[in-house]
């Protein structure tokens, strides 16, 4: 069973195997932060690693290693842009967890970092981003029983944290 935990702060710090990115499809450095996490992993290196993977669809994830970040890797999943993806968004987002998780067990990583996928430039509303997310990893959780991925879910300001902690108070 994988256990969460909510924190407030910046996910850049977060000192444990892997962050995830909220990458777009070509798995460039982008804006936000995607921009901020290639710019802090060292942005040569980190661009090189994902020229090599080449593409990400929607809803999927690869891994690199974490170059400069206190995080062993980084986990790139191409997050939906709210309402560009004919009603598919709320799959899309949930498939981002899944397959982030999928790819921790697969690369022993034991404790991974999440920000509130999709909530910023691609605009997806908080709450129902957090119901997603909470719905995915409780899905998860469910159907691989042996997991025992630490997962801590990162606000960077306290309406957000509030916003986290109410979704998921009762993991």
């Amino acid at each position: 069973m994988i256990h969460i935990e909510t924190r407030l702060g910046d996910i850049i710090e977060f000192e444990g195997d892997a962050i995830v990115n909220p990458a777009n499809t070509a798995l460039g450095g982008g804006g936000g932060l995607c921009g901020l996490i290639f710019q802090e992993a060292g942005s040569e290196k980190l661009t090189e690693a994902c020229q090599k993977i080449g593409y990400c669809d929607f809803g999927d994830a690869v891994v690199t290693p974490g170059f400069k970040l206190k995080a062993k890797y980084i986990i790139h999943t191409a997050t939906p842009a709210y309402g560009q993806h004919n009603g598919d968004e709320s799959d899309i987002l949930k498939s981002c967890y899944w397959e982030s998780l999928r790819l921790a067990g697969e690369n022993d990583i034991k404790s991974i970092a999440f920000p509130m996928l999709s909530t910023g430039i691609h605009g997806y509303p908080k709450e129902e981003a957090t119901k997603t997310a909470f719905e995915a990893l409780s899905e998860f959780s469910e159907d691989n029983p042996n997991s025992k991925i630490k997962v801590v879910m990162y606000a960077l300001d306290q309406n957000d944290f509030d916003i986290l902690s109410e979704s998921f108070t009762t993991f």
